[in-house]
């Protein structure tokens, strides 16, 4: 039985005012919907020389130990967390635009933190706002900069210059944390968005995905290789502006890991252990003035081995060892 339009159309508008509109929109190509060019639908940076834009950038790289069971309460067995996190605040400058549509730009440093722990032991913990931080050498690099070139897809192309800024380390700094800061696939990671799709010239409409693979190594644990799948879903119109919202999640890729597996083949060490990964991320894009708003991508992985001689129907706890890796990535726009 076909319902009566007279009684379904106030029942909708009811359901509308009542949840405050939500799911009433206009889809595309509904009355009072409104028609985006390709031009508005483009999910490409934007450059122009001289424009500046001040960032926050944070890279997390971390990873924990844990011991359960009757090993849990053995001195022998000592588990914590051991990692990096680095947060920087950074003004870009646009200084030139290349005829292939590639930026030079120029990254200021204006603030840094790092937090460095070794078994839950805190090795360092700066603050370049803290004054009492001001002699440590790692405040050498406030006011420093280096040069990267970037396409419109968010790539890092190359670094073009970051000579001068390891020059105000010098030798004061270890050398993982320098490099942590100022190696070149430490600042391409930093800069790069991967969740722009590469074809820049082509608009995208709700519900296009794309795709990019990411090699993750985990030292003992082998390297895992994950495909990362990204999709448009949605653009609002917002102050004269159009915000694109793209979401990621990743799977693990058979193909790609074969391959891998030929030319670094796994630790035996690790195919003892279950393991459990969750990739994801969020980019919000500004499409009218090309730029990013806020991007984050978070990889947790988790491994256990568990006693194999513990009864499963025991009350008692296993033994078992539990290990967990963080990796953090995230980009915000801070004017």
């Amino acid at each position: 039985m076909v319902p009566n339009k007279t009684y379904v159309l106030p029942a909708l508008i009811a359901v509308c005012l009542l949840f405050g509109n939500a799911g009433c929109t206009p889809g595309p190509g509904e009355p009072g919907a409104e028609k985006l060019s390709p031009e508005q639908l483009t999910l490409a940076l934007k450059f122009a020389p001289g424009q500046t834009t001040k960032y926050r950038a944070v890279a997390e790289a971390k990873k924990g130990l844990e011991f359960e069971g009757s090993l849990a309460d053995d001195p022998a067995f000592k588990g914590g967390q051991t990692g990096t996190r680095i947060e920087m605040v950074f003004t870009q400058e646009i200084e030139q635009v290349q005829d292939n549509g590639r930026a030079l730009a120029k990254v200021t440093i204006n603030e840094l933190k790092f937090h460095d722990i070794s078994k839950n032991k805190v090795l360092l913990d700066f603050d370049s706002s803290d004054e009492k931080n001001k002699d440590n050498p790692l405040a050498k690099l406030i006011g420093q900069n280096y040069t990267i070139e970037i396409d419109p897809a968010g790539q890092v192309t190359r670094v073009v210059e970051a000579a001068q800024a390891r020059a105000a380390l010098g030798g004061r700094v270890t050398g993982y944390r320098r490099a942590a800061l100022l190696d070149n696939d430490a600042i391409m990671e930093r800069h790069t968005i991967a969740a722009l799709p590469d074809t820049t010239e082509q608009s995208a409409k709700p519900g296009d995905d794309w795709s990019r693979i990411k090699i993750m190594p985990f030292g003992l644990m082998g390297t895992k290789v994950y495909e990362r799948i990204y999709v448009l879903k949605g653009v609002k119109a917002k102050g004269g502006r159009h915000i694109a919202t793209i979401e990621m999640n990743a799977i693990p890729t058979a193909e790609q890991a074969e391959q891998l597996h030929k030319e670094r083949p796994d630790n035996p060490f690790s195919k003892m252990f279950d393991s459990i990964d969750k990739y994801t991320g969020s980019l919000t894009f500004d499409i009218t003035s090309g730029a990013v708003r806020e991007y984050i991508e978070e990889l947790k992985s988790e491994w256990l081995i568990v006693d194999p001689a513990a009864q499963p129907d025991s009350e008692k706890i296993p033994d078992a060892l539990r290990m967990s890796a963080l990796r953090l990535h995230s980009l915000e726009r801070l004017d």
